[in-house]
């Protein structure tokens, strides 16, 4: 609603941030992961691992043999973490919206080949799942982008982050959108169709099912990277008052924990249906709104 011109980036500081974010996304996001098991534990009753497991689990993938069903594996996860991280370095760097959700939908597409590439029936049926979601969250991430746009007439990072515009009542319906995908996008029930991090699914894995050892490893520390950068999303919202942003994330994720423990798996046609006619539509009707709002109020 306010136009805002295209920020001029300083180099050094978009280089720095996207440097932090490439070194300390991984701790940052294996700490979630950490804290997020241990939650999950307390409400079922359990007094659960210690935090930092995650990064134990890692370290004792790395030191594992790297068995692979074809060496392509190896270019397919190399080149999943080596976006998810260019995808959040581009977002932490201030760079163009659109430009993060093509890496960031480029990466999840090398696993879905990588999982493609074995000879296994149950990793094939992972990685369709995996297709399913991406064509399930993809269009309420782009309307997040775009509602952002239509709001702060920028599709730079940089300049939907220090607009200081409250974003948030822009765009609500976008927002409720964004946390339906953002349940797909962290792999939690009822969305949790191609794998899960926790051991309430099924025994064969999905998509990873035939990914092991340092691969593995490199997977997860991918997810830790997209942990970061979804909520790096999250946090644009409320970017008018940090605090208040920070409070945010803290309260979606602890939501997305709750949900991930109290609704079972759905089938794959309710995904579509609920990221699609439900996501989807807040999210159109919010941008409509905000469109019909915008001609009005012009002058």
């Amino acid at each position: 609603m306010i136009s805002l011109p295209v920020p001029v980036i300083d180099p050094a500081i978009s280089v720095v941030n996207a440097i932090i974010y490439l070194l300390l996304a991984p701790f940052v996001g294996g700490l979630i992961a950490g804290i997020d098991r241990r939650v999950t534990a307390r409400m079922q009753g359990r007094v659960g691992p210690p935090i930092l497991q995650p990064f134990y689990d890692v370290g004792k993938l790395f030191e594992k043999e790297n068995i692979v069903v074809t060496t392509t594996q190896n270019f397919y996860v190399l080149s999943y973490l080596v976006f998810m991280g260019a995808a959040g370095m581009l977002f932490f760097a201030g760079g163009d919206m659109l430009l993060v959700i093509f890496a960031f939908t480029l990466s999840h597409i090398f696993l879905v080949l990588g999982a493609y590439a074995s000879f296994s029936p149950y990793s094939h049926v992972g990685a369709e799942r995996e297709l399913i979601q991406i064509i399930a969250y993809e269009p309420m991430i782009i309307l997040t982008a775009v509602g952002m746009y239509m709001v702060t007439q920028s599709f730079f990072v940089s300049a939907i982050a220090n607009s200081g515009i409250p974003i948030i009542l822009y765009l609500p319906g976008v927002f409720i959108g964004y946390l339906i995908v953002l349940t797909i996008k962290l792999r939690k029930s009822p969305f949790d169709l191609s794998t899960s991090h926790h051991a309430h699914q099924e025994i064969v894995k999905g998509v990873t099912t035939d990914f092991s050892g340092p691969n593995l490893a490199k997977i997860e520390i991918a997810h830790w990277y997209e942990y970061v950068f979804l909520l790096g999303v999250v946090y644009l919202f409320f970017g008018f008052n940090p605090l208040i942003a920070l409070a945010a994330i803290v309260v979606a994720y602890f939501l997305e924990i709750l949900i991930d423990n109290t609704i079972s798996r759905v089938k794959w046609q309710l995904t579509l249906r609920s990221a699609w006619l439900v996501a989807g539509t807040l999210g159109i009707v919010n941008l409509g709104v905000l469109f019909y709002l915008k001609g009005v109020l012009a002058p």
